[in-house]
């Protein structure tokens, strides 16, 4: 295998499959990129036995092959090497060892065989679709903080994407709880998604293809069955496992008598509790809301560090209470907001919260209340 390649072409498709790469493997095989050299263009792949991500990318090759190399070791070095430099790889005959030449430097790497690099297969995967690269960012961006990080319960550990019906209306939902809050986004169903199962794409999954499709074309094109997952876009293809188990009828958490309405300014609401927090203990980051007449008082107390206050206008409908919260998670959602309003619909100081965008009903959150 020979070929020469722009640097910044090289070091853009690195950077997007070496981080699938684990730090610390105990099989050798999945710390190296794939390097597979044809006609005009260089294909990447990295895999660790759950994600695969492919890229390829136009080089200039002399003599087609593959080999596999260090993907960590074969990042640095790119990114080390000066821009506007072309960048000469090649392996010797045995195929034990690849030479990179960039400038005045030259380095060379151990190979291992081509043949023991494992591959994802996912051929069959009959449900397809395709969505704007901008709506694959904001469903993902608008649930994904409510993803769970137990690994004990591991059905919780990603987003739960699945046809539906809303009002007579076929919407794709992305729904995600960690058990103390839930995300739940929807959208105009795509075409062909109308029989696509239920699938749970893990976290790490969600992390990957969230950081590729910063920089995707306008179209994500999607493929899936009842374990695999691919996303593919420009010259990228990501191909996923999926978590093997069963989502929680997530319906039963969602309060329908809620009959307390209040809203406020997102962004200053998220500025108060931020202020406010700076106060809350370490551990619970609790904060207490008093809801009574046109204001808000919000409160921490820290037996360490003291007691904050900060009164904020409401609109309200007939709520009085007081009501405390992680303030964390709380920030979490109001940050997920873009309009002028928010409005949170309460029941009782003890029963699940229902948070919303005023000027967006695709997204709804419901935050657990905390003893204050």
């Amino acid at each position: 295998m020979k070929l020469t390649i722009d640097r910044a072409d090289l070091m853009r498709s690195l950077s997007h499959v070496q981080s699938v790469v684990e730090r610390r493997n105990t099989i050798p095989i999945l710390s190296n990129v794939r390097l597979s050299a044809k006609e005009g263009a260089l294909s990447l792949a990295t895999t660790d036995m759950d994600i695969e991500i492919n890229e390829t990318v136009a080089a200039d090759v002399s003599v087609i092959g593959a080999t596999t190399a260090p993907a960590n070791t074969l990042h640095d070095i790119i990114r080390k090497i000066p821009d506007n430099t072309k960048v000469e790889i090649s392996v010797d005959a045995g195929g034990a060892m690849m030479t990179v030449k960039a400038g005045r430097s030259t380095f060379k790497l151990s190979c291992l065989p081509v043949s023991d690099f494992p591959e994802i297969g996912a051929d069959n995967l009959p449900h397809s679709f395709q969505m704007p690269a901008a709506d694959l960012r904001t469903i993902v961006d608008r649930t994904r903080f409510a993803m769970s990080t137990e690994e004990t319960r591991y059905y919780l550990n990603g987003i739960y994407f699945h046809a539906t019906d809303h009002d007579g209306v076929a919407v794709l939902r992305a729904v995600a709880t960690d058990g103390h809050r839930l995300a739940r986004y929807e959208m105009p169903l795509p075409e062909g998604a109308q029989k696509m199962p239920g699938v749970i794409i893990p976290r790490k999954t969600i992390a990957e293809i969230r950081k590729l499709v910063d920089e995707a074309a306008d179209t994500i094109h999607i493929s899936l069955s009842e374990n695999k997952v691919r996303f593919s876009f420009d010259h990228i293809v990501l191909t996923s496992k999926l978590i093997d188990g069963t989502f929680p009828d997530y319906q039963k958490v969602i309060p329908a008598g809620n009959d307390k309405i209040v809203e406020i300014d997102p962004k200053m609401f998220n500025g108060a509790i931020d202020r406010v927090s700076t106060i809350s203990a370490e551990k619970t980051r609790a904060i207490k809301l008093t809801i009574n007449g046109k204001t808000m008082t919000l409160t921490a107390q820290s037996p360490e560090s003291g007691s904050a206050t900060e009164d904020i206008e409401i609109s309200n409908e007939n709520a009085a209470l007081e009501i405390g919260f992680n303030s964390k998670y709380l920030m979490d959602i109001t940050q997920q907001m873009e309009g002028a309003g928010c409005r949170i619909i309460l029941a009782d100081s003890g029963s699940p919260t229902i948070i919303q965008d005023t000027s967006d009903n695709s997204a709804l959150y419901v935050l657990m209340p905390l003893r204050v």
